[in-house]
């Protein structure tokens, strides 16, 4: 006997077909929004000292955050961060121009880097 409804296997295989297309695109949709921070790469801000900023003080504090980075160096020594990305280092940079770079390296390699300027001004009382 013949089946008289071929057209509702048909529609049966098609919904299957779909709904399988769709759950498929979706979680591969979703894992390319969750990695698109690894794709990226190493991201730095840097939020004092402002840059072209001027200073009479000794020390320097030199904050930012960083994300996706598996090294991190300010003015080549190595900088540590929370989990939160922050990070801190107190700076004694001499009188005069200077910039100060944050350089960090991702776990695949991949380098970024911000640079900030100041002028350390070296203020002496006059002794007499």
């Amino acid at each position: 006997m013949r089946n008289s409804r071929p057209h509702v296997r048909d529609s049966s295989k098609w919904v299957v077909t779909s709904v399988f297309i769709f759950c498929a695109l979706t979680v591969v949709g979703y894992g390319l929004f969750e990695g698109r921070r690894l794709l990226q790469g190493p991201k730095i801000s840097i939020y004092s000292p402002t840059d072209g900023s001027s200073t009479s003080t000794t020390a320097v504090l030199v904050s930012g955050v960083a994300h996706n980075v598996s090294f991190l160096t300010l003015d080549d020594q190595p900088a540590f961060t929370d989990e939160s990305g922050y990070f801190a280092v107190t700076l004694s940079p001499p009188p005069g121009y200077t910039v100060v770079t944050v350089a960090a390296v991702d776990r695949f390699g991949r380098r970024a880097s911000k640079s900030v300027s100041l002028n350390v001004f070296n203020y002496c009382p006059n002794a007499t």
